[in-house]
């Protein structure tokens, strides 16, 4: 969900379908309370709406609403905000925590004409961070937020908050075609498996972790973290292993077939040592094949416009163009005493 970009060469471009709002007081009517499971419908239908504004349909399924709010590390009461205007749902925020320390990263959802209301929420979301980081003994929150490039927030009540563009990724999108894609022989000496097995699972996880350890904004996670965050969305068949004889794993691929508008790939990572033979290369097209195989016809991702491998143009070389880019936003924050969570149990008015 984190649409097509106003100006891709232009990273720090405050163009938005909401620029021209004009920022105001939030007013009595906008009653904001903490998200439930219950609300995963009417959460689905309000970021498709942002979809249609910003990547023209829409690209967000339940499945995944679903598992967000069932995370067994999602703290509702704390860490989300759903805020309603005459019973319909305006703006949508989340927050959580992977670094264990000043790295906190948010998402927001709002309906253009709705500003205010994302200001407040906004807010909310910065108290909370900053409150988060101070549990987690950091001196300051350093918040990430993920934006298409012409976004239904207004970026200028970031810029006026202190927030400013870090990064630019690029969702990329490639047709398939039953025919032409089908499954290719590996490169000689090189043998593929999947996932199913639990050893396996336990290398994939220890391949990613390597093989982005140098990449921008990289988390380390446990292996039951790992797990823990992919949930039920995850296929292990669709999970891939390469090894390259002598040599033993050299890369993995972590793809997903849950999404509705089309299929999936999360990660893709060769060992350093391993760079330059086509592994990658050969992992997409494996992934086009089996994905075609399907019924599939598209697969995605996405990919850091300043990756340090140059993945960008690994993937322009195997026919995948550009569908939508977003900026990462950042805010430094300094923390703040520590303070009781909040009563998730009842709704309030913001005014």
């Amino acid at each position: 969900m984190t649409t097509s970009p106003a100006s891709p060469d232009s990273p720090n471009s405050l163009a938005s379908p909401a620029s021209q709002a004009s920022p105001s007081a939030p007013d009595s009517s906008l009653v904001v309370r903490p998200a439930v499971p219950a609300d995963a419908e009417a959460i689905c239908a309000l970021l498709n709406a942002v979809d249609v504004i910003e990547v023209g349909k829409p690209e967000t399924d339940l499945v995944s609403v679903r598992a967000d709010l069932s995370h067994p590390e999602a703290d509702l009461p704390n860490n989300s905000w759903l805020g309603f205007r005459d019973g319909e749902p305006v703006v949508y925020g989340l927050l959580w925590d992977d670094s264990g320390a000043e790295r906190i990263d948010i998402d927001q959802y709002v309906l253009p004409e709705h500003q205010d209301a994302a200001a407040a929420v906004l807010a909310l979301q910065e108290e909370r961070a900053r409150a988060k980081a101070a549990e987690n003994g950091a001196e300051r929150a350093v918040l990430h937020l993920h934006l298409n490039t012409a976004p239904t927030l207004d970026t200028a009540l970031l810029v006026r908050r202190g927030w400013s563009t870090v990064r630019r990724y690029h969702a990329m999108v490639r047709p398939l075609d039953p025919a032409a894609d089908t499954v290719p022989a590996p490169p000689p000496g090189v043998t593929l498996r999947d996932c199913r097995d639990e050893a396996d699972r336990r290398i994939a996880h220890a391949l990613l972790q390597e093989t982005f350890a140098d990449h921008y904004d990289h988390q380390d996670r446990p292996y039951e973290k790992w797990l823990a965050d992919l949930g039920e969305l995850v296929d292990w068949e669709l999970v891939w292993i390469a090894s390259v004889d002598g040599e033993g794993d050299a890369a993995v691929m972590l793809t997903g077939n849950h999404r509705e508008a089309y299929g999936w790939i999360s990660s893709l990572g060769v060992r350093k040592q391993a760079r330059g033979r086509g592994l990658g290369g050969y992992l997409l097209r494996h992934a086009f094949g089996v994905y075609a195989g399907l019924g599939r016809n598209a697969l995605g991702l996405g990919v850091d416009t300043d990756n340090v491998t140059k993945a960008l143009g690994l993937y322009e070389a195997h026919g995948m163009d550009l569908h939508f880019a977003v900026d990462t936003w950042e805010a430094v924050l300094p923390v703040v005493p520590i303070a009781a969570p909040r009563d998730g149990a009842g709704a309030a008015a913001v005014g």
